[in-house]
């Protein structure tokens, strides 16, 4: 089944330059071949032979795009496993007004390792799993359990593909590259953070369940950021009436990729674990959307000292309270009315499975996929 995915490489190519990073099999590779192929110069750094010529001489960049040159624009995929070319773009950017397309799943190597990120010259965008506009037939129990990765959304055998995926990058790869020196440990606490996923921060509660210090658990949360697989939600803390707690929140990308490690086999419909992986579904849907849209709107949440919380803040105009009930009541608001009294937000929306939506003022009640539907049509940031 082909997937049409939203993202427009061509749309984005034709005002810039651009890194476009995601995690691994999120369909970097395989959008570039659907839209590219045929007009642009793709230069495959998995490629053995091309990378270890470019490894050792990376001044050949130039030769070898001149050789097989179809179009001015040029990809190089994977261009985290050879920093040094990011000198020889700027060059050719500057010189030869190429356009370049840089992929990459670890933003890591390029911030660590003293690379030339282009500042000005190359924009910034990102790969995200499948969003519920781009999967035919949608079925949301199913995409909470398994996630949004094409290659699992595609298998027979979703939950054979997932293992593999953890198995093998989150765990292997990640120790072959050198990012961190025991494994052990490191598997420890991917389980804990993925039970622990869609909550605040606590370094000193994780070290003691990973038997590591709180120093490493913060090394290891670095790790999985910069290597795109997980994110920290950061707090907004400008409120005046209520004190607000100022850690963040951490989410894995996908919410298959949460269960793996967790190992969880069955999300219950009325269960805990069910309101939260909805809860984490709709922030992927929200931080794709503003990625996608080239919004400039920032995403975090709110919870004040006596806990009282909405889960997602689109800049300082939209308050998101998300909640998986089948039909919603006012104590299911409680949160977004505290929120209100700051004066601050102008839409206060509570997303929920109830089929009836309700408008009164500034508050709205919306069945998820009505949402969406909302939320995609920019109804709730400009």
């Amino acid at each position: 089944m082909k997937l049409a995915r939203i993202l427009n490489l061509k749309n984005l190519l034709s005002k810039k330059s651009f890194f476009l990073l995601g995690p691994r099999a999120t369909g970097k590779s395989t959008i570039i071949k659907e839209e590219l192929a045929k007009s642009a110069t793709i230069i495959d750094l998995l490629d053995s032979r091309i990378y270890l010529r470019l490894l050792s001489a990376p001044y050949d960049l130039e030769s070898i795009i001149m050789a097989n040159s179809k179009t001015d624009i040029v990809v190089i995929d994977e261009i985290q496993r050879i920093p040094q070319l990011l000198n020889e773009v700027h060059r050719l950017i500057e010189n030869k007004n190429i356009t370049f397309l840089l992929t990459g799943s670890s933003a890591r190597k390029l911030k660590r390792g003293n690379a030339n990120l282009l500042a000005g010259r190359v924009w910034e965008s990102h790969m995200y799993p499948l969003i519920v506009k781009e999967i035919p037939d949608f079925e949301l129990d199913r995409f909470l359990l398994y996630g949004g990765l094409p290659m699992v959304y595609l298998s027979k055998y979703p939950e054979e593909e997932l293992a593999a995926y953890v198995n093998t990058y989150l765990k292997e790869e990640i120790m072959a590259e050198g990012l961190i020196r025991k494994l052990p440990p490191f598997s420890r606490f991917l389980q804990t953070i993925a039970l622990a996923n869609g909550e605040v921060i606590n370094f000193t509660k994780l070290g003691n369940d990973c038997q590591v210090p709180p120093s490493t658990i913060k090394e290891y949360i670095c790790l999985l950021e910069d290597t795109l697989v997980g994110f920290s939600l950061p707090p907004w803390t400008k409120s005046k009436k209520r004190k607000s707690v100022a850690s963040s929140k951490f989410y894995f990308f996908d919410t298959g990729v949460t269960n793996t490690l967790a190992e969880t086999k069955v999300i219950e419909r009325n269960s805990n674990l069910y309101g939260k992986s909805f809860e984490q579904f709709i922030g992927m849907e929200i931080r794709a959307y503003l990625d996608y849209k080239r919004k400039r709107s920032s995403l975090k949440y709110w919870r004040s000292t006596h806990g009282h919380e909405v889960d997602y803040l689109i800049g300082e105009t939209t308050a998101i309270e998300v909640k998986s009930s089948a039909k919603v009541s006012n104590r299911d608001m409680k949160g977004l009315r505290y929120l209100n009294e700051e004066n601050v937000f102008d839409k206060f929306i509570l997303v929920s499975h109830d089929p009836i939506n309700s408008i009164d003022g500034r508050f709205q009640c919306l069945y998820w996929e009505r949402f969406l539907e909302d939320l995609w049509s920019d109804k709730f940031c400009s």
